[in-house]
């Protein structure tokens, strides 16, 4: 697992804004479920799912957690129960579709929510984001007791869920008296290295914003091919948001710059595998912190 805080000043210079940088670590609470510790304040909860200490086999093995990909239903219904043993209240898994939807979580608990992020205020209520390739990004606002998650391929990227996803939490205002600073965490995802896209990927990005330009270097040995860098496109549609919304307090940012694609023994990758299972990230707010709404 690795960490950087250069490719959070790279990517968030050019906006006029540096968000500040911050480290993270993983402790595992059972087999397959890391807890993210020293990023997030201590009322909230952040985990990350990797493949081990599930029920699945094959090429799902084994602690695969999408219901749509193929696998044996009651394996994928065994391994959601254990990671719902970690939370306080239900799971809403989210039918993702690659766009900028982002619903109640509360309203998503029917399984049948078609959108690619949740929010909440709820003290308890976990939101969670499926990958296998793309970010997963996590995000916090103590201010307000708010927690998000959204799932970021380069679609949905491109078009926009991470501001759907801090616009949906800034809608409401932060009591006047207190600091509101932002926790943004950005999951272990398809790397640099392994992202090759075509030019129609990056013309999409730059029509949105030139600078992003910053995120694509010319693939060597492919002609008209490049490496997307995501994690770093994601950092600067954080600060650019920044930038646009100023909101009161600090914007933190931390990445997990693991590439899934290189930790076949860790994490599922479409790209790398095909066939192949999904892994989850979560966050709530403890039922029993203080402050929030």
């Amino acid at each position: 697992m690795s960490h950087t805080h250069d490719l959070v000043a790279q990517f968030s210079d050019p906006h006029g804004v540096v968000v500040a940088a911050a480290d993270f670590s993983y402790a595992s609470l059972a087999p397959g479920i890391d807890q993210v510790i020293g990023f997030f304040p201590q009322a909230f909860v952040a985990l990350q799912t990797c493949r081990a200490g599930g029920a699945s086999e094959g090429s799902y093995a084994s602690f695969n957690l999408g219901d749509h990909v193929g696998d044996d239903p009651h394996a994928v219904a065994t391994n959601r129960q254990r990671l719902s043993a970690y939370c306080p209240k239900p799971i809403p898994w989210l039918r993702q579709v690659h766009g900028v939807d982002v619903a109640s979580a509360e309203n998503a608990i029917s399984g049948d929510c078609h959108a690619d992020g949740t929010s909440t205020a709820e003290p308890g209520q976990p939101c969670l984001v499926m990958t296998a390739d793309c970010l997963p990004i996590l995000v916090a606002r103590p201010a307000t007791g708010q927690c998000a998650a959204l799932h970021a391929g380069w679609r949905g990227l491109c078009q926009g869920v991470i501001e759907a996803g801090l616009a949906e939490l800034a809608h409401r205002p932060a009591p006047a008296v207190q600091a509101d600073d932002w926790y943004v965490w950005i999951g272990p995802a398809i790397g640099l290295q392994a992202f090759e896209v075509g030019d129609d990927v990056r013309q999409a990005f730059l029509a949105h914003d030139r600078r992003d330009a910053i995120g694509f270097v010319a693939a060597k040995n492919s002609p008209g091919k490049w490496l997307a860098n995501l994690a770093g496109l994601a950092v600067s549609r954080i600060a650019a948001w920044s930038h646009a919304a100023n909101p009161r307090g600090i914007v933190r940012v931390a990445v997990d710059a693991d590439c899934v694609v290189r930790h076949a023994e860790r994490y599922y990758s479409f790209r790398r595998d095909g066939r192949t299972g999904r892994m989850a990230s979560l966050i709530y707010r403890a039922e029993s912190a203080a402050g929030g709404p």
